[in-house]
């Protein structure tokens, strides 16, 4: 029986090593064809190399033909891969610390286009009127169709105080039209807070190094104005109009209003490599309300913040769907100073989905109406304007109160008419406000059943 049994292992043995003979083969023929042909398309590369370099009409610069080459193969894999030598790569570093030269504006391209994400607050490019979603079409009348995005961001730049022509094609606009901005040095503040009644806005307008350290300082110095935590009703958290920037900045601020829970996963090509990031326990603002608003121009770590808080009910998102951009990029040096950046990997929410084209979608949608530079004084409607009992001559006074309730009816009066004004300046944050107000009103228990629920749902969409 034991002879029997080691016969069978033998035979076992001799089967697998005949398998492995005749798969080996074929795949080993498959590699050395693959890498034959790399290798082949590189002796390609170097003979056209070589003819440009020797036989073009004029001399050229070798390291200008190879650089040219890198930056061909990264454009060619998507809008966001890119090559960046040591100059420009100096400028990128200095980018993410917040303060750099240019207009202000986040590009990208689009069938060829070069395509606005968005103006960044308070840059010369905001200033000037640029607004998410234009296209430019021309750089002190020199087209930029055929131009790499590399190419067109070159053409924008130049010195502090000059001043640069560029026309625009704006959805709803018949014709194009041309702006003029005078460049200057930006300095991004990352996080300003401000308190309307009793909510605390957070305007995020990048994600830098100093997103996460400038929001809690601010959020905090908000609260002790208030007179704490209990005297506001929640948070508009803004970031209409904000391109993205660092990963773990995102994080963190998601961070800062979860309890537990996924932020967001990030999936490269080899399925090993993937990562997911989870909340820690704190939340800043012990559970209260969260409006966030977005809208086209907000894109990348801004929809990762906004997909995280959504996912898990944690937030009302309000506004208009954003850009749509859910890869992740990563800068890798190079010899001499240069870098590139490259797609790596794919983020998803919470929920387990990507937002790849697709942007995260407001729970309620909410557009900012456009401004007619036609309409007259005569069309419009004097705030407040209305009649009531009080109006009419001879009323009866209201008995019932006393001079102190009548006060501060009338200051609350005076303080709503206030914020009815904030709806002609910033429709969209007036209504993220009025949604904290309704909350509020309706009671902390109500809040606790809302957060309870929350949880339910997060936990069945893991």
């Amino acid at each position: 029986m034991k002879r029997k049994f080691a016969l069978a292992a033998i035979g076992g043995a001799a089967v697998a090593v005949l398998a492995t003979t005749q798969i080996a083969p074929p795949l080993l023929a498959q590699d050395n064809a693959r890498e034959a042909d790399v290798y082949g398309q590189l002796e390609l590369f170097g003979d056209v190399f070589e003819r440009i370099r020797s036989q073009y009409v004029e001399e050229v610069d070798p390291a200008k033909l190879v650089e040219a080459a890198i930056d061909g193969m990264l454009t060619s894999l998507d809008p966001h891969s890119s090559y960046h030598p040591p100059a420009e790569a100096d400028a990128l570093r200095v980018q993410t610390r917040g303060e750099f030269g240019g207009l202000g504006i986040e590009v990208t391209q689009e069938d060829g286009f070069v395509k606005v994400v968005t103006p960044m607050d308070g840059t010369p490019a905001d200033q000037a009127g640029v607004e998410a979603g234009d296209f430019i079409t021309h750089v002190d009348g020199e087209s930029l169709l055929g131009l790499t995005l590399d190419d067109a961001v070159e053409l924008m730049r130049g010195p502090v105080g000059s001043e640069i022509v560029i026309t625009v094609v704006r959805e709803g606009e018949a014709d194009p039209f041309d702006i003029t901005i005078t460049r200057d040095t930006i300095k991004l503040t990352a996080v300003r807070a401000r308190t309307e009644g009793q909510t605390v806005v957070l305007r995020v307008s990048t994600f830098n190094d100093q997103t996460f350290p400038n929001l809690q300082e601010n959020l905090e110095a908000e609260i002790e104005a208030a007179g704490g935590l209990d005297n506001i009703n929640g948070v508009v958290l803004d970031l209409r109009n904000n391109p993205g920037g660092l990963l773990v900045q995102a994080i963190r601020v998601s961070d800062a209003f979860l309890d537990k829970g996924e932020i967001v996963s990030t999936h490269s090509r080899d399925p090993g490599d993937g990562d997911r990031y989870n909340a820690t326990p704190g939340d800043m603002i012990d559970g209260k309300p969260i409006v966030v608003l977005i809208n086209g121009g907000s894109a990348s770590a801004s929809e990762i913040v906004a997909g995280a808080l959504k996912d898990h009910r944690r937030a009302i998102v309000v506004g208009t769907k954003s850009f749509g951009k859910g890869s992740v990029q990563t800068v890798m040096p190079l010899r001499g100073d240069g870098q590139i950046r490259l797609t790596t990997a794919r983020y998803y929410t919470p929920s387990g989905r990507s937002i790849q084209n697709l942007g995260v979608s407001p729970d309620i949608v909410v557009e900012q109406p456009r401004v007619d530079p036609d309409a007259s004084a005569e069309d419009e409607v004097p705030l407040g304007f209305s009649r009531s009992e009080a109006d009419l001559r001879g009323a009866l006074d209201n008995d019932s109160l006393s001079e102190d309730e009548i006060r501060q009816i009338e200051e609350e009066r005076a303080k709503a008419d206030e914020a009815a004004q904030l709806r002609d300046e910033d429709y969209q944050l007036a209504y993220a406000i009025d949604i904290l107000k309704g909350l509020s009103a309706l009671g902390p228990q109500y809040r606790l059943e809302a957060a309870a629920g929350g949880d339910d749902a997060a936990a069945a969409n893991p």
